[in-house]
C-alpha cells in the first residue's frame, strides 16, 4: 500500500532519510510530506519510530472538484463500507488550500453528509460522528481543485509523545525540535547543550535520539488501533523490539533556563520518560552556561522579540555570540530565530542557513562552526 507521512516545511529530507532507515521503498519527497510504499508492519513502525513526522496517512481516493456538489458526488460514490459500518464512528479532519473551497469546515461537512447519506440509502441507518475519539479519522486534503481522502492511522498528531503534560509559554513543537536535531546531524555521539531550554523540548528529543528510544513508545493509542484489520500481536512484537533497542547515551545532555518553572517542567517530563539521568538541568542565565564536553552540539531557540524591548533583543543575541566564541570553541552551534536582524548581532558568519516555520512564523535556522585552536580566528567570522 501507498502511505503519506506528513511533516513541517523544511523537514521533508530528514523524514525521507528516517523512512529509508526504516526500510520503506519507493520514497518520494512532496511538499510538507513524503510518500512511500509500505505494508502493515511498516505502517505501525512509522507511527512508532518517525521523529520528524506529524501523521501517517493511507490515501483512499483522489479526484477533482471545484464546487460543493462535485465534492459531495465524488465522496458519495466511493464505497465506504470497506472501512465503516453503522456501529462505528468517524470524523473529518480538513486541510484546505483552495480558492474553490473558502471554508474548510463547510467542506468537511459536505464530506460527512455524503458518507452518512450513502449509509442511510443502503441500510436505513448511518454511522455517528465522534470528533474526539473516532473509530475512523478521515483526512480531507484539498489543494485548489485536487481532493484527496485518506485514513489517518495516527489519530492524535505524532508530536504528542506524552511527556508534555504541563503547559508552558510558547514551547517548540516536538516534531519540529526532533527534525532540527536531525538536520544538525545529532545522533548522540557528542555532547549537547541548550542554554535557553524552556520546558526542555530539545533536551528530551535529544535524549530519545541518543538512547535510541522510539519517540512514541509511551503512547497508548493510535488511530490504526481502531481499524477493523488491527493486529495487536504484530503491534506487541514491534513495541517489544523497540524497547530492546534502548541504550544508555554515551554523552551528557545539558540545559538551563532563567525560569524555575520551566526547569521544573523539563525535569518532570524527563523523569516521566525515564530520561532524567541523562540530562543535566539548572536554573541560570544563558551567559553562565558552560560547555559540557568537547566537540558538541549547541542548539537553542532564543526569544525573537515579542517579550523584549527592541534594543534588548540585539544585546541578547550579541551576548549569545560572545558565549559561543569564548566557551564553545570546537562545537557546532545551531540557532533558530524569527528575527533575521537580531541574528546578525550574533557576530558570526553562518555556514548553513535553512528556512523553517515555528508555528506560523517564518524562521532562519542557522549553523555556526566554532573552530578550535589555530583555526579559531578563521572560523569565527564576523558579519
Amino acid at each position: 500500500m501507498r502511505l503519506v507521512a506528513k511533516t513541517f516545511f523544511g523537514l521533508e529530507k530528514v523524514l525521507a532519510k528516517e523512512l529509508e532507515d526504516l526500510g520503506a521503498g519507493n520514497i518520494s519527497i512532496l511538499k510538507r510530506a513524503v510518500s512511500f510504499d509500505a505494508n502493515k508492519e511498516l505502517l505501525y513502525k512509522s507511527n512508532l519510530y518517525l521523529r520528524s513526522a506529524l501523521r501517517i496517512l493511507q490515501p483512499l481516493k483522489t479526484f477533482t472538484a471545484r464546487n460543493e456538489d462535485q465534492l459531495y458526488k465524488a465522496v458519495r460514490e466511493y464505497d465506504w463500507s470497506h472501512y465503516l459500518s453503522n456501529d462505528k464512528t468517524f470524523a473529518i479532519d480538513p486541510v484546505v488550500y483552495s480558492r474553490f473551497f473558502q471554508h474548510s469546515k463547510y467542506a468537511a461537512l459536505k464530506v460527512k453528509d455524503a458518507i452518512c447519506d450513502q449509509f442511510r440509502d443502503k441500510t436505513g441507518a448511518r454511522p455517528s460522528i465522534d470528533p474526539v475519539r473516532p473509530d475512523l479519522l478521515i483526512n480531507l486534503h484539498i489543494a485548489e481543485d485536487k481532493v484527496t481522502l485518506s485514513m489517518d492511522s495516527s489519530g492524535d498528531p505524532l508530536n504528542q509523545r506524552g511527556y508534555r503534560t504541563k503547559p508552558y509559554t510558547a514551547p517548540i513543537n516536538e516534531t519540529l525540535a526532533a527534525g532540527m536535531l536531525l538536520i544538525a546531524g545529532y545522533d548522540g555521539s557528542r555532547p549537547m547543550m541548550d542554554p535557553m531550554c524552556g520546558s526542555g523540548t530539545f533536551l528530551i528529543e535529544a535524549a530519545m535520539i541518543a538512547s535510541r528510544m522510539a519517540p512514541n513508545i509511551k503512547r497508548r493509542e493510535f488511530g490504526f488501533m481502531r481499524w477493523g484489520n488491527y493486529d495487536p500481536e504484530l503491534w506487541k512484537r514491534i513495541t517489544e523490539e523497540a524497547k530492546a533497542k534502548i541504550v544508555t547515551p554515551q554523552h551528557r545532555i545539558g540545559g538551563s533556563d532563567i525560569s524555575v518553572m520551566a526547569i521544573d517542567i523539563a525535569r518532570q517530563s524527563a523523569l516521566d520518560f525515564g530520561l532524567k539521568k541523562y540530562i543535566d538541568l539548572s536554573v541560570k542565565q544563558f551567559t553562565e552556561a558552560e560547555a559540557n564536553g568537547r566537540g558538541g552540539l549547541f542548539i537553542t531557540n532564543p526569544p525573537y522579540q515579542e517579550r523584549l524591548k527592541s534594543r534588548d533583543i540585539f544585546l541578547l543575541y550579541s551576548e549569545l555570540g560572545s558565549q559561543l566564541k569564548h566557551k564553545f570553541s570546537g562545537w557546532d552551534a545551531w540557532i533558530i530565530s524569527g528575527n533575521a536582524e537580531a541574528l546578525k548581532s550574533v557576530g558570526l558568519k553562518p555556514s548553513t542557513r535553512q528556512t523553517l516555520y515555528n508555528g506560523a512564523l517564518e524562521c532562519n535556522f542557522q549553523k555556526f562552526e566554532l573552530y578550535e585552536g589555530s583555526r579559531k580566528q578563521g572560523g569565527l567570522k564576523s558579519e
